[in-house]
């Protein structure tokens, strides 16, 4: 009696087990089917989107097109892919998204600029924007009245009617670099940067920076080189997050992927409230852009963590861009010599070589002013147009659907390389923007170029840029001569064109040249004026307590 009992038990015993294992896999084969029905759905919307949007490669279901992504440099890729074919505009699926880029001046024109108020807002971006400086900082923000306020705001800093006030001490920086380069041309990368971060310096913060080896160079510059790596599509972490943007909600503590965003990023906001607070509160530093924030500060309820973002992003337009626009310069005098002489005869018959030229020069410096909008042409920094643009509702372009909150990027490359507007495109020829020349050629826009972007979202320091690469680069033809260095052998050492770096804001990398005055007279000139300009500058002398190699937040920004 008991052994039966006690088999009726095992046997009971034995089919609650395999009913459990059925009822497991049910489960586990209602999820799977699920998961199936839900990836076939997604599939079907991103073919559907596939063949209402621009062309482009056919999708993958989940990753997209991100596994054709080029290692570096995906900016001609995408010019490829244009000509291939044979659009303006290409649609490229960064995981499940698509992304449209623009890869022609006249529908950047179109879309950019004479729709600028649909494609004035910011798309999703998890690596530059949620994993940085989100909805407290213009670049990455949406649009709306909060953006109305900022841009107001950076205007009241770098605006049109302000870079004018700025002339006089950005000529007299712009003196101190040929002056510094008489001593140390083979330093020429270190006297741009200190040049450009000086001259935003003093308008954020009411001092110079008067060495190259200040920590406001040393450091900030490469954070915001850093920053601009964090922009360029890759399939590669941290940028794989933008293709699986549910990485990033991981904690940074078991997220290797996440290393170096996130915690760095506050410290470094931080740190720049703290200097544009140590500027403000200073009653000997001159009037500046920082003390202009705090006053209008308690009127728009402005945070902490958005005057960091005001008074940061004036290195981050005007520092390192700058200074690679110049690098980038000297590049196009080593690489095509032959565009010299017309500029050194223009400059010694309007300037002479008593005095370097001024911002009055200008209307005279026709070859000049074509040189300098050459070198913001052939090779621009911000080379696919800063930040992407998004559409604030649907919108048509030649029959094709571009959707609402879409990533929108102006590929600068293939604008500026297009052979109908710029033939042999990789040639430097200032004589593409001579009026009359046989080399000229129509293109949207009076500028010639969209080096600072479009629209609503052009750069807020285009004005200012624009204006010292003017006297920089006019006060560098007219006092030296550019070359390529030369070897043991006195045999020129070749410089490669297409050498540059793989980050959003591209410059060159390293090479040598020389620089030398192109003459004695000029010689004492430079010094004459780089020693009176020293002069002019001393009321901007002064130095930070704060280091951001250093810099640690004591008090969390809100």
């Amino acid at each position: 009696m008991i052994a039966e009992r006690l088999g009726d038990v095992v046997a009971l015993v034995q089919l609650q087990r395999i009913l459990g294992e059925f009822g497991a896999a049910n489960v586990a084969l209602t999820v799977i089917v699920i998961a199936l029905v839900a990836l076939a759905i997604d599939y079907a919307r991103m073919l559907w989107l596939h063949f209402k949007m621009p062309p482009g490669p056919l999708p993958l279901p989940i990753i997209g097109n991100t596994h054709l992504l080029p290692d570096c440099k995906p900016w001609i890729y995408f010019e490829q892919i244009a000509k291939k074919y044979k659009t303006p505009v290409i649609t490229f699926w960064i995981g499940r998204n698509p992304t449209v880029w623009i890869c022609d001046a006249w529908a950047a024109s179109e879309l950019l600029d004479k729709r600028a108020g649909i494609y004035a807002s910011r798309p999703r971006m998890v690596v530059f924007g949620e994993l940085g400086s989100g909805q407290s900082n213009l670049v990455t923000m949406y649009y709306g009245d909060r953006w109305r306020l900022h841009r107001r705001l950076t205007h009241m800093g770098v605006g049109l009617q302000q870079v004018r006030a700025y002339r006089s001490f950005q000529n007299d920086e712009s003196k101190m670099v040929a002056y510094n380069l008489l001593s140390s041309p083979e330093e020429y990368v270190s006297h741009f940067e200190r040049y450009a971060a000086s001259v935003v310096s003093i308008i954020g913060f009411g001092r110079r920076i008067a060495s190259s080896t200040d920590p406001i160079i040393t450091e900030v510059i490469a954070v915001m080189q850093l920053a601009a790596d964090l922009n360029v599509p890759g399939k590669k972490f941290p940028m794989l997050m933008e293709t699986f943007p549910f990485l990033a909600k991981f904690p940074n503590q078991i997220a290797p992927w996440k290393h170096g965003l996130g915690g760095g990023r506050q410290r470094g906001r931080s740190f720049f409230y703290s200097l544009a607070e140590e500027a403000a509160n200073n009653p000997k530093q001159p009037q500046c852009y920082s003390k202009k924030l705090f006053e209008e500060g308690p009127k728009y309820n402005l945070t902490k963590a958005e005057i960091a973002s005001l008074a940061g992003n004036l290195f981050g337009a005007g520092s390192d861009t700058s200074s690679s626009t110049l690098i980038t310069f000297v590049l196009a005098c080593c690489a095509f010599p032959e565009t010299l002489p017309r500029a050194w005869e223009e400059l010694d018959r309007v300037v002479g070589h008593q005095r370097s030229p001024t911002f009055e020069d200008e209307p005279n410096l026709p070859y000049v002013k074509a040189f300098v909008k050459e070198v913001l042409r052939w090779r621009s920094v911000a080379i696919i147009g800063g930040q992407p643009h998004a559409p604030i509702q649907d919108d048509n372009y030649k029959g094709w659907l571009i959707p609402k909150g879409t990533w929108v990027q102006g590929n600068v490359w293939a604008i500026h390389h297009n052979e109908r507007e710029f033939p042999d495109p990789d040639r430097f020829n200032p004589e593409r923007y001579i009026k009359g020349s046989p080399e000229s050629r129509p293109f949207p826009g009076e500028r010639g170029y969209m080096t600072f972007g479009w629209g609503r979202r052009v750069c807020s320091g285009q004005g200012l840029a624009e204006q010292g690469t003017f006297i920089t680069v006019a006060r560098l033809l007219w006092g030296f001569r550019i070359e390529k260095a030369l070897d043991e052998q006195g045999n020129e050492i070749p410089v490669d064109i297409f050498d540059y770096t793989n980050g959003l804001n591209m410059r060159p990398n390293p090479f040598k040249c020389r620089i030398t005055p192109r003459n004695p007279e000029i010689r004492a000139t430079i010094e004459r004026e780089g020693q009176q300009a020293l002069s002019d500058l001393s009321p901007y002398e002064g130095e930070t307590k704060y280091r951001m190699s250093q810099f640690y937040q004591t008090n969390k920004l809100s």
